[in-house]
């Protein structure tokens, strides 16, 4: 039931624009809305009777843990996405070369590594202020992202790599000690369903991120320009981050 209800929320994302967004699409995406809440009553419905259902329900009464994990949801949103988008702007947009467009991760990915080792030592000793700094920072790469487009007709990959270094290291602060700071607040007991949960809501933000944003993407440049689409997309990008940001503040509440 879980993957029925959530082929219906994300397929018809993948090719809505292809018909159009015929009205069957959003019946669909509605059909979808109503299978999962149906899978839910479902779960509920084999607890009563003794059985084992596939989520442990007493998480959904957790505030800390729900609060994190639509933090996880958010963040994972834009994390995909974010480099589908940058690789079809470089190619698409900017006509850089495929092979060119792929080193421009290069230092992202040092930035990612350095950043990773940093923030575990940090989070030990502020906790979650540390990913709220993360996503700040990830929102300042956004910023630099679209104010270099903005300002230079056709940037060179050195300073795509350069702006794009600052996002690296802002995701590499949240990442790593994420699912620790949101599985900290679980009981030992529901740890195994916990980090099921955790997975499973990262995954699903991904594909959903990746379907709605790259749809987004495409149906923009599509109608105006490949410059106006990663407006756009950095828009998203930044809303979903600082989404992620009030849900960890939150979080830190409930869990103290």
């Amino acid at each position: 039931m879980l993957f029925a209800g959530l082929l219906c929320l994300i397929g018809p994302l993948l090719f809505g624009h292809d018909v159009h967004w015929a009205p069957w699409v959003w019946l669909v995406m509605a059909t979808g809305v109503a299978i999962v809440a149906a899978f839910l009553r479902l779960e509920r419905a084999v607890a009563s009777r003794g059985g084992m259902p596939l989520i442990d329900l007493a998480l959904l009464s957790d505030a800390a843990f729900m609060r994190g994990l639509y933090a996880v949801f958010c963040f994972f949103f834009a994390n995909l996405s974010f480099y589908l988008v940058m690789t079809m702007f470089m190619q698409r947009g900017l006509h850089i070369p495929p092979l060119l467009a792929g080193m421009v991760f290069l230092p992202l990915a040092l930035a990612f590594v350095i950043a990773s080792r940093h923030s575990g030592a940090r989070a030990r000793h502020r906790g979650t202020l540390v990913l709220i700094e993360g996503c700040a920072v990830q929102m300042i790469g956004f910023a630099s992202l679209v104010l270099m487009v903005v300002s230079a007709e056709k940037p060179s990959a050195m300073l795509l790599a350069l702006v794009l270094t600052i996002f690296g290291y802002g995701q590499g602060l949240v990442m790593a000690p994420l699912s620790s700071a949101v599985l900290s607040t679980v009981h030992p007991t529901s740890a195994g369903s916990g980090a099921g949960m955790y997975g499973m809501t990262a995954q699903i933000a991904n594909a959903a991120g990746v379907a709605a944003i790259g749809a987004a993407f495409f149906a923009i440049e599509a109608a105006y320009s490949a410059r106006l689409a990663l407006f756009a997309a950095a828009a998203l990008f930044t809303l979903s981050i600082a989404t992620c940001a009030a849900f960890l503040t939150w979080m830190r509440r409930a869990a103290a």
